[in-house]
């Protein structure tokens, strides 16, 4: 069982968080003169800063209770959030498992957290070895795995990621942005079993809703408290909150679009494997492939021309462009373009 009082900094077990007008008052109606609101319009109330009515829809569809979920502006505001509550600037440290999620290395740099790297075996997988080998590191006090992995499309091995888990003396997120695209199970249930776990989610990907900027994080309750205590009083608006609100009850619109991009991813990835300027297209349990090509720059280029904006990922993945699938009709474009180039 981890110490949370050991990994928490200490400012922030003594911070007193901002007290919100809404923090004192809970209820929907009466005579509101207590928050300095223009008493007229359609959107001059602040918005539940704790998400209440949210919160209860994720938990049904989650299968995981209200006091366990945390929403941000985004995911990247959780990441944020992890590195203030649990790393001390300058001192304490991060583990990431390369190629993955930039934002992890950069929310570090801007919290003044070291990011200590392990390379990801030639399967894009953990090397449990050399990641537990950085556990006598007392600095390192969080671990993120991202699975599905962006940009490699895979899935870590699920017992890999559970003994990280179980045998870390620190915080582990794990990232699921991708999680609804995938056959292979959540890691959401571990919540349960282990203290020290934050799972992330979002509707930016398979809810098709990137435009309100609203994550979930899955943990235990204590987690959930100092998440709560040190986000901006009213994080998430009104109108995101509704937004996400009205797509949760047509929720078997998002499991038919989820459906129909994994059979395109399927049906892409068939067709790209055949092509002569492709050398490999990677297993993938997300919404994009990542696609090993003979010149990534080149054919990169030669799509924008086209009109085409594909992810040149050369940089972490040696000539591999990282495709969203689209869909059907556009999905096509791109084939009609890459049989066209010629190198």
């Amino acid at each position: 069982m981890v110490d949370l009082n050991k990994l928490v900094r200490e400012n922030v077990i003594k911070l007193t968080p901002y007290s919100s007008a809404r923090d004192e008052y809970k209820g929907k109606s009466g005579i509101l003169m207590d928050a300095n609101e223009n008493p007229y319009g359609n959107l001059n109330r602040y918005p539940d800063p704790y998400q209440r009515e949210l919160k209860a829809s994720v938990s049904k569809i989650k299968g995981i209770e209200e006091d366990k979920i945390f929403l941000g502006n985004g995911s990247d505001e959780i990441i944020d959030l992890c590195f203030r509550i649990f790393c001390n600037p300058g001192v304490d440290k991060a583990l990431i498992f390369t190629p993955t999620y930039g934002m992890y290395e950069v929310s570090a740099s801007i919290n003044d957290v070291e990011i200590v790297k392990i390379h990801l075996n030639s399967n894009f997988q953990i090397d449990l070895e050399k990641a537990e080998n950085c556990f006598s590191d007392k600095n390192i006090k969080l671990i993120f795995i991202c699975s599905p992995n962006n940009p490699t499309a895979n899935s870590m091995c699920y017992s890999d990621v559970e003994y990280i888990i179980s045998k870390f003396n620190g915080i582990v997120i794990v990232d699921e942005a991708y999680i609804d695209f995938n056959e292979k199970p959540s890691f959401i249930k571990l919540v349960n079993k282990y203290s020290n776990l934050i799972i992330m989610q979002t509707f930016s990907k398979a809810f098709g809703m990137a435009a309100v900027r609203i994550g979930m994080a899955f943990s235990d309750p204590a987690i959930v408290r100092y998440l709560n205590k040190l986000k901006p009083p009213y994080n998430i608006s009104t109108i995101n909150q509704r937004a996400v609100l009205g797509k949760l009850t047509r929720n078997e619109q998002y499991k038919l679009q989820v459906i129909r991009i994994k059979k395109e991813r399927e049906r892409l990835s068939a067709i790209l494997s055949k092509m002569n300027i492709v050398e490999k297209v990677y297993p993938s349990d997300a919404n994009f492939l990542l696609v090993k090509v003979k010149n990534a720059t080149y054919i990169y280029n030669e799509l924008v021309n086209r009109n085409i904006i594909t992810r040149n990922r050369s940089s972490v993945v040696e000539n591999c462009l990282r495709i969203t699938i689209g869909k059907k009709s556009e999905n096509e474009k791109l084939i009609r373009a890459l049989k066209s180039i010629s190198i």
